[in-house]
């Protein structure tokens, strides 16, 4: 919608290090075919080793902290210079985009815009088919929400859409749309992951 309207829009793609390679080939194949201006962003590169040291436990043992640097902290810094940014989210996703308007003007200035906030699922669906929109090739294997692929895992037809993200871990946002998107410093929280981390060893 937003690239019919402005076609050399920026479109943010968080590459976290952790997506399935079917989102990545799906990423490649409507940048292609649509002439998308995509931008990656990826983690700060001082973040690599402490990454690479825990990169299997990290989605596992601390899923904010990974999501805090693999998507929040690329996603501040993207952001910076910028006066607005649009969401896609949905009142019907979680309780906590339910409570989302569609203007919010964060802390730092900065703007952000909630366009599809009143769409339901029956609504993307039906824009989807109007448009004969492409779908992302895991939908058909039972992923409803795809995420990274450690923190996803297909589900039920009838169970909630995004059921599958973080499945038993009490979590249901990676941050974007919390209060996590106003932190800047994690070293608190790094802190204690190592000293976990040291535990299990």
């Amino acid at each position: 919608m937003a690239t019919r309207i402005i076609p050399n829009l920026p479109v943010l793609f968080i590459d976290t290090g952790y997506h399935f390679w079917d989102t990545l080939m799906f990423r490649e194949k409507i940048a292609e075919e649509w002439g998308l201006n995509i931008i990656d962003l990826r983690r700060a590169s001082h973040w690599d080793s402490f990454v690479r040291q825990n990169a299997r436990a990290l989605p596992v043992e601390d899923p904010n902290l990974c999501c805090y640097l693999n998507k929040v902290q690329p996603m501040q810094t993207a952001l910076k210079g910028y006066k607005a940014w649009i969401s896609g989210i949905r009142r019907d996703q979680t309780a906590v985009r339910a409570r989302a308007n569609f203007l919010e003007l964060q802390e730092d200035g900065l703007l952000k815009i909630n366009p599809l906030l009143n769409w339901t699922k029956a609504d993307v669906s039906r824009y989807i088919e109007e448009h004969d929109l492409p779908s992302h090739p895991l939908y058909e294997k039972g992923y409803r929400s795809v995420g990274c692929a450690p923190c996803t895992i297909a589900i039920g037809v009838n169970d909630d859409e995004r059921a599958g993200r973080w499945a038993g871990r009490g979590k249901i946002e990676c941050g974007l749309h919390t209060a996590m998107f106003s932190k800047k410093d994690i070293s608190e929280s790094q802190n204690e992951f190592q000293m976990d981390m040291t535990k299990v060893k």
